[in-house]
């Protein structure tokens, strides 16, 4: 077996522009109510401050963390608030009407300074662009504009939690436009964990409900793709979730497949379903083969358990920079403790070659960065003892596997 470093390609990476960067990629109409607003903002939390704010939008600062972990591409999803959010785009609610109008300039913001933080490493970078789902029409000039600026990251479907009801759910055929937009660019669409949970107010209590349900939340828009036919009118789309694992996928996909064939015979159990008309032709597992991928992002072996089930072709490793949650900056220990005992052609894969596949990265472009950084299938064949876990490290790979040991 060849010794030659693997090309790490993390399919779960987050940054955004400062209040001065947003302000100066802001409408100018705009501005005045952004410096209103940005006058009575307050950081959420003091961590946000010194270095971990630069890696957010500094090349020189993250090209080099990313560098000393043998990271050579990422996925850019968004992470600092943008202009007029109350919180990352990553956990904050769809907006309301009554805010709509300011957030779109806001995203839109965000969308431009994306384009430029792209065009800096573009190569290594692909972006995540927004939309809104209170207009379907600005939302697919927004798709455009993701095209044209070649974000090939693609789009950050947003997830409709229940709670939001002046907003139509993905599974509505009113999505439809919105989905052939996507298709005809040949964008990724992109769901992040962390989207989708109803407003359970502040709080320890609320925070710990809204940490016990983001899975299923997070998962609703998988689900709710699959059973809308959406993958049968367009059969081109290519969706993933990330930060998810795969461990889940199966069974979840055994119990849609058993809906889907009760609703073919007409019953489930005691329910009749005759005379209702069935939007699908194919299992949902047949559509989900054909155009889901997951990204597991720092998966334990047991969020890989499901691998054989999806496809070994449709997972996608992450390091979650720069959030603590994430590997950073004990990306290695965290690929010793998982992959020690994986086989070299499936690491390459889930490593780096499945997300060039679905992201646009040029392979041949990365290999030169790779062979100077990345890590070596020696380094990884040895396993991680107990004693070398990070234990200052708030990462839950390492924090679950400390418990376990």
């Amino acid at each position: 077996m060849s010794n030659e470093p693997y090309i790490l390609i993390t399919a779960d990476t987050h940054a955004g522009g400062s209040h001065s960067q947003y302000r100066e990629y802001l409408d100018p109409t705009w501005r005045e109510a952004f410096d209103e607003w940005r006058g009575g903002y307050k950081n959420p939390a003091l961590e946000h401050f010194g270095r971990k704010k630069l890696r957010n939008w500094d090349l020189d600062v993250r090209s080099d963390d990313q560098n000393s972990q043998g990271v050579v591409g990422e996925v850019v999803f968004p992470n600092t608030v943008p202009p007029f959010f109350p919180k990352s785009v990553v956990t904050a609610q769809p907006p309301r009407p009554e805010h709509y109008e300011r957030t779109l300039a806001g995203i839109r913001a965000h969308n431009r300074w994306l384009k430029d933080f792209c065009a800096e490493d573009p190569v290594r970078r692909a972006g995540i662009g927004l939309i809104l789902p209170n207009d379907f029409d600005e939302a697919i000039k927004d798709i455009e504009f993701i095209a044209k600026a070649g974000l090939r990251g693609g789009v950050l479907l947003p997830l409709i939690p229940p709670d939001c009801t002046w907003l139509k759910p993905l599974y509505d055929p009113a999505w439809d436009r919105v989905y052939a937009a996507i298709q005809d660019h040949d964008l990724v669409i992109n769901q992040h964990s962390g989207q989708g949970s109803p407003d359970y107010g502040g709080g320890a209590v609320g925070e710990a409900i809204w940490m016990s349900e983001v899975t299923f939340y997070c998962q609703a828009g998988f689900r709710h793709l699959l059973m809308s036919g959406a993958y049968e009118k367009f059969p081109k789309l290519k969706y993933i979730l990330t930060e998810s694992g795969c461990a889940w996928v199966a069974p979840m996909l055994a119990q849609l497949d058993n809906i889907h064939m009760g609703f073919k015979r007409g019953s489930i159990g005691e329910m009749n379903y005759g005379g209702m008309e069935w939007v699908l032709k194919d299992r949902p597992s047949d559509y989900a083969a054909r155009n889901c991928w997951y990204g597991a992002s720092f998966p334990s072996k047991a969020e890989l358990d499901g691998i054989d089930a999806v496809g070994e072709d449709r997972v996608l490793w992450g390091n979650d920079y720069p959030h603590y949650e994430g590997t950073f900056p004990y990306n290695l220990e965290s690929l010793r403790l998982t992959f020690a005992d994986v086989s070299d052609p499936l690491r390459r894969r889930l490593f780096g070659e499945n997300a060039a596949a679905l992201y646009n990265f040029d392979l041949d472009k990365l290999r030169p960065m790779a062979a100077r950084y990345g890590p070596t299938p020696d380094q990884i064949d040895t396993p991680l003892p107990r004693d070398a876990i990070p234990r200052d490290s708030s990462c839950y790979l390492f924090q679950t596997a400390l418990a376990d040991a």
